[in-house]
């Protein structure tokens, strides 16, 4: 019971936290820049997450659940993302298109190796 209390607390407040930082960051422009903010601090921050919790055993199963389930599950917007691309796929805005869909993939992944590789290398 407290596994799905943990991931429906984290989900909640991933939630509110992407729809703070995505609007907040969207200001910027036109381009999806808000979605791809959220995306590449998702990645970073589980990246994070699973080396501190598989590398090093530092979270229980619960914690693990809050941050990885519940918070940066509905903090990424992958949804998001596919909404955004195909919006503007179909009003030929196909540069834009092409230019979310390979940043918000290619960073996501970096973030996600580059949050693993600080945790495991400064802890």
């Amino acid at each position: 019971m407290y596994y799905l209390l943990a991931i429906g607390l984290g989900g909640f407040l991933g939630a509110v936290s992407r729809y703070l930082l995505s609007t907040w960051v969207q200001r910027l422009g036109s381009f999806p820049f808000g979605t791809l903010a959220v995306n590449v601090l998702g990645c970073f921050a589980i990246g994070m997450l699973w080396a501190l919790a598989r590398e090093r055993e530092e979270f229980s199963p619960n914690v693990q659940a809050f941050l990885a389930v519940g918070f940066l599950g509905s903090f990424t917007t992958f949804s998001t993302f596919g909404l955004e691309s195909l919006y503007l796929l179909r009003n030929d805005h196909l540069v834009q298109a092409g230019a979310s869909i390979i940043a918000n993939v290619t960073l996501g992944l970096l973030a996600v190796a580059l949050g693993r590789a600080l945790v495991l290398r400064f802890l």
